[in-house]
């Protein structure tokens, strides 16, 4: 009986609902002037390339029209720009379950990036010795918290700023521009996201760049030293060269293509890492007159777990950057992340063991590693056979390129220089190559080469300067007793293991 009873009062209130909508579409249909002013849409509104485009106002109209029209308004009232400004609000906004799905989707991805950063932590600390772990955890807990806040105050909107010059981009607060509006209009960008949906998935891509030159410099840079740098690196540097390409700068507009960012994050990092590393110099005992002694990490099981931990977080830094919940665009790209991943892994693997003559499982991980990097610019525009020896060829560049650096005695005890910076230009300038990816791919080889070496250059340049600076004032190395002792006494004051 109270089932039944439940059931009448819902079907009552139901009834009720529809017959006050109906009531209220009706007069407010008839009150709604499509001939007003108000509600005029002229083609250079709905036009990209027109200098009075504004889909954010559009947006407002098509809304208005939209309701016009669901309360019973007369469609042949209206304009062929009034219906296309309708349709394009339709498609957005009130297809609710594809947005809220699309805006969910990048919230899940920047939670996997945001994973990623642990994945570095463990990796880089598994891979360096003990008395140093507490240093390398300080320093990821750290660019963490200060590139969230950076990228709020200055980076992203130096990095989306809209009209500017091309090459060097003004940011501000989030707060004061449309980009962090709530509105889902999202300052007419008409992307199926919120602005702050986007700020927080592009700002765990921020944190990226500082936390490879971490790992490069780890085991005797000054703690003080390397906060400073990351926060320029991240707070002013990385919004810079991101601009050029997903901001609509200069490389955007010459055509150069960088999907999620093997160039524009990785290769970054890994050029700022080489260059920091040249000025901090090699670990003490790293390279002798007798040749090369190897400095062994203290947990392969800890850094095994880091790069596992980086490639699952990687489904979200790739698969996240469709920048929608298109179930054909975010399958496609998993698929040729992962493959890329698995060819790296493998093809490290052969290559170290027929180099070494062992099977180094420090290689097998920045395989996997350099797969992943190696197949980010263009992870949409890969064939599947394309991914594949795109990846591979990323794990076989990582072995010549660590053992390389080590024969010129550049130290990088966790390789990022060679995963990040060497296989990063590789995987942009294959997207050039076209056997490697679709046949629709407009992307050319002389301008994907153009754009790895500028980004690489600026990243290098900047992170010589500033280093060299601090190298000449505060310093930038601790002293040989410090490194002896361990950084985690030394630095910190406490060991990450209690004995």
């Amino acid at each position: 009986m109270r089932k039944l009873t439940q059931k009448m009062t819902k079907a009552w209130l139901l009834t009720l609902t529809v017959s006050f909508l109906a009531g209220f579409g009706e007069s407010n249909a008839e009150g709604f002037d499509p001939a007003s002013e108000e509600y005029a849409v002229t083609a250079e509104m709905l036009d990209a390339d027109h200098d009075d485009y504004d889909e954010g106002a559009v947006d407002l109209i098509g809304k208005a029209i939209f309701k016009y029209v669901e309360l019973g308004g007369e469609t042949s009232a209206l304009s062929d720009t009034q219906r296309s400004a309708m349709d394009g609000y339709y498609d957005r906004y009130e297809d609710a379950p594809f947005f809220g799905l699309s805006n969910l989707w990048i919230l899940l991805s920047a939670f996997l990036v945001f994973i990623m950063h642990l994945g570095f932590a463990t990796l880089e600390s598994g891979l360096t010795q003990k008395k140093n772990t507490v240093n390398i955890l300080f320093k990821n807990v750290f660019i963490i918290c200060s590139g969230l806040l950076l990228y709020a105050v200055y980076g992203f909107n130096g990095m989306y700023p809209g009209d500017f010059n091309g090459f060097f981009a003004i940011g501000s607060p989030i707060t004061n521009a449309d980009y962090g509006s709530t509105d889902i209009s999202y300052g007419g960008t008409g992307l199926c996201q919120t602005g702050f949906a986007d700020f927080i998935f592009q700002a765990m891509f921020a944190a990226t760049a500082a936390t490879i030159v971490s790992g490069a410099v780890a085991e005797r840079v000054k703690i003080g030293s390397f906060m400073i740098f990351a926060v320029l690196l991240v707070g002013f540097a990385y919004p810079v060269t991101g601009s050029w390409k997903w901001g609509g700068g200069w490389l955007d507009a010459k055509g150069f293509y960088d999907f999620a960012g093997s160039s524009v994050v990785h290769g970054f990092g890994g050029f700022a890492a080489l260059a920091a590393v040249i000025l901090l110099g090699a670990r003490k005992g790293k390279y002798t007159k007798e040749g090369i002694k190897p400095i062994l990490g203290h947990s392969m099981p800890l850094a095994t777990i880091g790069a596992i931990l980086l490639w699952f977080g990687w489904f979200g830094f790739n698969g996240g950057s469709v920048l929608s919940a298109d179930p054909s665009s975010i399958s496609y790209v998993i698929v040729t992340t992962s493959l890329g991943a698995a060819a790296g892994g493998l093809v490290a693997i052969a290559t170290s063991w027929a180099v070494l003559k062992k099977p180094d499982l420090s290689m097998a991980l920045n395989g996997i590693l350099a797969g992943l990097v190696g197949i980010t610019a263009g992870a949409d525009q890969f064939t599947l056979i394309g991914a594949v020896i795109a990846g591979g060829i990323g794990g076989t560049l990582v072995v010549f390129s660590v053992l390389f650096l080590d024969k010129i005695r550049i130290d990088d005890p966790v390789g990022a220089i060679s995963v990040h910076g060497v296989v990063g230009m590789w995987g942009t300038i294959a997207v050039g190559l076209g056997f490697l990816t679709k046949a629709d791919c407009e992307a050319t080889l002389g301008v994907q080469i153009l754009g790895t070496l500028a980004i690489g250059a600026f990243a290098f340049l900047f992170t010589f300067i500033v280093f060299g600076i601090l190298k000449a004032t505060i310093g930038i190395r601790v002293s040989e007793e410090e490194e002896y002792e361990g950084l985690d006494v030394a630095e910190h004051g406490v060991p990450a293991y209690a004995e």
